[in-house]
Order: structure tokens, then C-alpha cells, then sequence
């Protein structure tokens, strides 16, 4: 006896309007069907409300690789762009944030997307990382 085939769940409203948006926009039927896929997902969570507006924006964030809080000087955070014999002077790359960069060991950073944007490094926002409390050296 052939095995009877997998019930079809109803698609939710939000992947019908996915499929719709894609197709208005000449989306190829690959793309359609794999972001289907992510929104199904998303629409099987079961948010309601204001649950699915926060995750939405959390998924924003870690879709693009961008950290969820704030950038900390903790030394485990930070590449050694020196050390590894890439750069003649001390820089320092964020592993949570690629476009982060230091100077000072993490203690505070730029982002290359605000310096393209004013123009140069003089000129470019300095932000401050949150301080992680370091171990005491010898300590237990």
C-alpha cells in the first residue's frame, strides 16, 4: 500500500502576501518559493501583536550581521588587525559589527559607514563601548 500523501497545511495570510509582493516586484519563482519558506517560519512562531514587530527587528539585525546590543571593549570582541600584519599602525576590527573599527583596543570606535559619510576620519562620529569589567590578573 503507497503511502498516502502529506496533508497541505493552508498557508498563512502573511506568506500569501509574501508570494503577492514578490511576483508585483518580477521575482524569480526560486526566490519566491525560498522566502515563502523563511515567512512560513516566521508566521509559525505564532506572534501576535507587538511579539512579532520585536522579532522582526531582531531577525533585521542578525540577517545583516549586526549586533542586537551595544559594542563592549572586551578584548574577546575585538581583531587585532596589527597583529595579524595587516595594518602598518594598531586597528582593531569588531567581530559583532564588521564595520566597527578601533584604534584604542575597543575602548572606542568608528563605523565606516559614518566616515564614507563625512568624508574623513577627522570628521567621522567617535562612539564609546560599554565597559566589560576585566578579571583581575592572578585572580581565582
Amino acid at each position: 500500500m503507497a503511502p498516502s500523501p502529506k496533508p497541505r497545511r493552508e498557508e498563512s495570510p502573511l506568506v500569501t502576501h509574501a508570494r503577492r509582493e514578490l511576483r508585483i516586484l518580477g521575482e524569480d519563482p526560486t526566490t519566491i518559493r525560498g522566502l515563502a519558506r523563511v515567512v512560513q517560519a516566521f508566521a509559525d512562531m505564532g506572534h501576535s501583536g507587538s511579539s512579532a514587530h520585536h522579532c522582526a527587528a531582531y531577525l533585521d539585525k542578525l540577517l545583516r550581521y549586526q549586533p542586537l546590543s551595544d559594542l563592549t571593549d572586551d578584548p574577546g570582541e575585538w581583531i587585532d588587525r596589527h597583529a595579524e600584519g595587516m595594518t602598518p599602525t594598531p586597528l582593531w576590527q569588531s567581530k559583532r559589527n564588521s564595520e566597527a573599527f578601533s584604534t584604542d583596543g575597543g575602548k572606542t570606535y568608528y563605523l565606516l559607514s559614518e566616515q564614507e559619510a563625512a568624508g574623513d576620519i577627522a570628521t567621522t562620529p567617535l562612539h564609546r563601548s560599554k565597559s566589560v569589567p576585566q578579571p583581575a590578573e592572578g585572580g581565582a
